[in-house]
């Protein structure tokens, strides 16, 4: 991932100094930026359902794919709408989502019950 991107990323994520996309509309009108917003909404969304699904009492499943490429695979069983979500993230991708709140221990409690 882009360093540029990847620091977008992080203030957007940062709950006390958040980036404000109407004030800084010129940095996402570049390719950067939309792959940054793109990104953040991405683990947002991931952040959600792994911790919705932990209160529910339906865990995620954590698996490392591809040792070669670092690549990381989510598994979420989404009971409430009788789903599944796989999420496959790259290196840089897995260490932004484990800066999120809850996430960390979230995984660290699946690991341990897989």
């Amino acid at each position: 991932m882009d360093p540029f991107v990847r620091r977008l990323v992080q203030r957007m994520l940062d709950p006390k100094r958040p980036l404000s996309r109407n004030r800084h509309f010129h940095t996402f009108a570049t390719p950067e930026g939309r792959a940054a917003l793109k990104t953040s909404r991405r683990l947002r969304s991931l952040q959600a359902d792994i911790l919705s699904c932990r209160e529910e009492g339906h865990p995620a499943r954590f698996l490392r794919v591809g040792v070669e490429d670092g690549e990381h695979r989510i598994e979420l069983l989404l009971e409430r709408v009788s789903g599944r979500r796989v999420s496959l993230l790259e290196p840089d991708e897995f260490a932004l989502l484990l800066e999120l709140d809850g996430i960390r221990d979230a995984l660290e409690e699946a690991t341990r019950a897989a």
